[in-house]
């Protein structure tokens, strides 16, 4: 099974009995058995049949919609989980203080954990290049003070003070010719930015696909609360894979000049964006970073990023139905 990734602009999603095309002025890009794929990215100007959605939406394939940019627009999906008990006890777990800060306490725990295995990969692998000990420190002092924080707010602090010394970190591991000299966002304001908000904008759009599988509502989280219109859930889950994903995936493809200052254009609001066939090579390498096998360091069954962010989403949904406690994603 696979992800379907629609990046052709001006192309169309049909389908023609059991198969799905991609045509584009008559000409047919791609043509697969519909069976084979189980999950569908749409980015800017791409249609899609009325008889591909409907196929979609019967067999409960995921479709999301994205700008050209990576911003979520929206999905079409079939109608939501029949297992309304799980999102009852999700709503009624959002009301107990002590609940949100432990599950909170956890997912901040283990993101901070994994932004420390990020620097320490590269360490092993770049003996000598970079000194990360205050940057380090940094992080494993955020852990502490999460021990004694009172309230999620603390947490959501002490978290945003730790990322900002790990993304000091982050610009030490940037090899190439590209810089990057702080997190921005909307817009951001360099390549490496623009590929961290693309990546950590596909990475959401599939945890909050896992959160809906797993029976929860996307929409109420723990450690980011409830807020119009935002996946706070699916924002709680991506925590723990941000840094050991998306971001080696972007030190990777950066310096490894797998992409080039040449490959990104400026918006007219002064943001950094792919342009469209380095949008097909970044998708490339992000489908095979979540491909890739692994064994899973609990269970030692092997795993892929994409299988473990649905396994981390049934864990958090026993969680939430037992008060079980609730074990972020570690980074071997």
């Amino acid at each position: 099974m696979a992800t379907l990734y629609l990046t052709e602009q001006g192309s169309k999603l049909t389908r023609d009995h059991a198969r799905l095309r991609v045509e584009r002025e008559g000409e047919v890009l791609l043509d697969i058995p519909a069976f084979k794929v189980d999950r569908v990215v749409v980015f800017g100007n791409v249609q899609l049949s009325t008889p591909a959605m409907a196929y979609l939406m019967e067999e409960g394939v995921d479709t999301v919609f994205l700008t050209i940019h990576g911003r979520l627009r929206g999905r079409l999906e079939s109608p939501h989980s029949r297992n309304v008990p799980i999102r009852i006890r999700q709503f009624e777990r959002f009301r107990e203080p002590d609940f949100r800060l432990t599950i909170g306490r956890a997912i901040v725990q283990g993101k901070l954990e994994n932004a420390i295995r990020v620097l320490q990969r590269f360490t092993r692998n770049h003996p000598g290049e970079a000194d990360f000990s205050s940057e380090t420190a940094a992080l494993e002092r955020g852990i502490r003070q999460t021990e004694v924080a009172a309230e999620v707010g603390s947490l959501m602090g002490i978290e945003g003070t730790a990322t900002a010394a790990y993304f000091q970190a982050f610009a030490k591991m940037m090899r190439g010719d590209l810089q990057f000299v702080g997190r921005s966002r909307r817009p951001p304001r360099d390549p490496p930015n623009a590929l961290l908000s693309l990546g950590y904008s596909m990475l959401t759009n599939e945890a909050l696909g896992a959160v809906v599988a797993a029976g929860l509502d996307p929409y109420v989280g723990f450690l980011h609360g409830i807020d119009y219109g935002r996946p706070s859930l699916a924002l709680d889950l991506v925590e723990e894979f941000r840094h050991p994903v998306v971001d080696r995936l972007v030190l990777t493809v950066l310096n490894r000049k797998v992409l080039a200052a040449e490959d990104f254009q400026v918006r007219e609001d002064g943001g950094m964006v792919l342009q469209e066939e380095a949008l097909k090579r970044f998708v490339k390498e992000y489908e095979q970073r979540m491909l890739q096998s692994f064994r899973h360091a609990r269970t030692n069954e092997p795993m892929t990023e994409r299988k473990l962010l649905h396994t981390q989403g049934q864990l958090l949904a026993r969680t939430i139905e037992r008060k079980a406690e609730y074990l972020p994603y570690l980074m071997e």
